[in-house]
């Protein structure tokens, strides 16, 4: 996904859509390549996007919604000049999924070419994870409960 062209509006008016989210946590992932993040995010995770172009992109997946957004639309932001450069952009960071199963994520990571850090076991704290990061560095574990 090339850059939004300027004649080009996004699907909804950005203060429209802010009023849109849910109280509770999101985050907003800044990427180098909003294309390979989508693709991610739909065929790795499977999430559905609600709405994506070259700059900016909404996804939902299990009852959460989370944000993309291209390098270049935080230019004027101060978190630009951390990000620049950095290879793994979420270092330190687990982007956890509670209810999404954690097989199904590492087939489709490992088919797609992604990295899965550790494949899908069960774990002592009641969970079936897997560990799997994406093209931008950012750490993925998708999750679901052991039946006792």
């Amino acid at each position: 996904m090339k850059k939004r062209p300027p004649d080009q509006t996004p699907w909804m008016d950005p203060s429209a859509y802010g009023r849109t989210l849910r109280p509770g946590i999101g985050f907003n992932l800044l990427v180098r390549d909003m294309e390979r993040a989508v693709r991610f995010a739909t065929e790795a995770l499977g999430a559905t996007v609600t709405y994506a172009d070259g700059d900016f992109a909404a996804l939902r997946l299990a009852g959460a919604e989370w944000m993309l957004h291209a390098d270049h639309t935080y230019s004027d932001n101060p978190l630009a000049g951390i990000v620049r450069d950095v290879e793994a952009r979420g270092a330190g960071v687990e982007l956890r999924l509670y209810g999404v199963d954690p097989d199904q994520v590492e087939a489709r990571a490992r088919a797609g070419g992604w990295t899965v850090l550790a494949g899908a076991m069960d774990k002592p704290h009641g969970l079936r994870e897997a560990v799997i990061i994406d093209d931008e560095g950012y750490v993925w574990v998708p999750g679901i409960a052991l039946k006792p």
